[in-house]
């Protein structure tokens, strides 16, 4: 069996990486006679086990890769690794605080992959923009595997489509297109390095699928490093990267996202104004069961702000203090480091709909995906009035993504669940999910105008995800 290394050095011509091609060329005259009968050369096999067994279907490394000297197996695992020139890159030549020396993301990111690289267990996905560090990362976690004589395996993407159509259209039986298939689903660990670039053929498209499909059935320890967003990537493959049962989704570009945007006029100025210390839950005249409803809409606001995850909905007249609550969240989120986007959701609708129109500053494609995937996203004043079917589907997508991704979301409305499920159905049901997170309606009236007839009289909660 040629070993992976051997096959990829034939398709160099088609591969798009100048540092995987070199590797595996200075490597690719070694005799054949030297390749071990049991695996090929593969550095790993499967073996033989009871169905019942812990290492049933699992690959694992090869007698001849755990019977050779320390320097020996090295070398040779580093070249079935296809590490290549990334041999260099370890978590001694990392910053575990980042380039800036100020991002708790990247230091949580860092201790992540170094527990894995220990104990490669289920999937890693590491997500971000070009030079956030994931690359890095990725080979620092394969080489510390190498380092402790384990086998891994580190794909570049683009180049492995390249090397699956050229062995598969070339015809060759030499090429191995089979072996490489197969090394490439059952390696140990494997790494794929920009799952999001691949550019090949849908017939190459389609097998990479099958290797993520295949390893996914398994649950073969991967790692995946991509630039967009894993919710964002084809359906077949993002259900399988967001699945929590098996999946930690690691975002690293935490420096590029914190900060503070709004659209509506909550300025950042007015916002720090806003915070737990100066609420009033003293407001006189209150009646038991408003003040109840006041005080428990604050210890959720505590609590998320202390931890925020899923949704956190806010229902109650105008000036009873959500809008407040909501902007005492985001200054904590803030504090943390994480970016707010604090909109007014009818002014966050007209702001997308003229950004949509050609020749603007702030391209609408690079708003929208702001709004979707900041850290904490606030949409305060969730209405029951008309809207355009154009502004609803895009209020919906927003809606929907972080539901699906599991986002942090505060929302605030003056609207009965009742009224806004006759105007936003479909958001509704991603907002009043009882699996999202927590609805609760503030009884107490506006702080200066007094009660309204037409206030709520019915405290609703929904039980906080876990």
């Amino acid at each position: 069996m040629k070993r992976l290394d051997e096959i990829l050095s034939k398709t160099k011509n088609a591969a798009t990486s100048g540092e995987v091609s070199a590797t595996s060329s200075a490597i690719a005259d070694e005799p054949e006679a030297q390749l071990c009968p049991i695996c090929g050369g593969a550095g790993f096999v499967r073996r033989s086990y009871p169905v019942d067994h812990p290492r049933f279907g699992k690959a694992e490394p090869c007698d001849c890769v755990l019977s050779e000297e320390e320097t020996v197996r090295r070398g040779r695992l580093e070249r079935i690794s296809n590490i290549g020139a990334l041999r260099r890159f370890t978590f001694e030549s990392l910053v575990p605080t980042g380039r800036t020396g100020e991002s708790d993301w990247f230091q949580r990111a860092f201790t992540a992959a170094r527990e894995y690289a220990a104990n490669p267990e289920g999937w890693l996905v590491l997500t971000g923009s070009s030079g956030s560090g994931k690359t890095h990362l990725a080979a620092a976690l394969a080489n510390e595997r190498i380092a402790s004589g384990q086998p891994v395996l580190f794909m570049v993407v683009p180049d492995l489509l390249d090397a699956l159509r050229a062995s598969y259209e070339a015809g060759d039986e030499d090429l191995g297109f089979d072996q490489l298939f197969d090394q490439v689903r059952n390696a140990p660990l494997l790494v794929l390095d920009d799952i999001d670039s691949g550019s090949g053929t849908p017939w190459a498209k389609e097998k990479l699928l099958q290797v993520v499909n295949h390893r996914y059935n398994t649950g073969l320890p991967t790692v995946f490093t991509t630039t967009t967003r894993p919710q964002q990537l084809d359906e077949r493959l993002a259900t399988r990267l967001c699945d929590e049962a098996l999946s930690r989704v690691l975002v690293l570009d935490g420096a590029g996202k914190a900060g503070y945007s709004q659209v509506g006029g909550m300025t950042r100025e007015r916002l720090a104004e806003l915070q737990f210390r100066n609420f009033d839950l003293r407001a006189p005249g209150l009646r038991a069961e408003e003040r109840e409803s006041l005080e428990a809409a604050f210890r959720a606001s505590m609590a998320f702000a202390e931890d925020p995850r899923g949704w956190l909905t806010l229902q109650g007249a105008n000036g009873c203090g959500k809008t407040h609550l909501a902007c005492a969240i985001a200054n904590r989120a803030l504090a943390s480091g994480m970016g707010v986007f604090f909109a007014v959701v009818p002014d966050l609708l007209d702001y997308l709909r003229a950004s949509f129109a050609p020749g603007k500053e702030a391209p609408y494609d690079e708003l929208f995906d702001r709004v979707r995937n900041v850290d904490l996203l606030v949409l305060d004043d969730l209405g029951a009035q008309a809207t355009t079917q154009w502004a609803q589907e895009k209020l919906y997508q927003v809606v929907n993504y972080r539901h699906v991704a599991g986002l942090p979301t505060v929302v605030t409305s003056d609207q009965s669940l009742d009224a806004l499920q006759a105007a936003h159905p479909r958001i509704v049901a991603r907002v009043a999910d009882p699996h999202a997170g927590t609805i609760l309606v503030i009884l107490a009236p506006h702080y200066r105008l007094g009660r309204s007839p037409e206030a709520p009289s019915v405290q609703r909660q929904y039980r906080r995800p876990r």
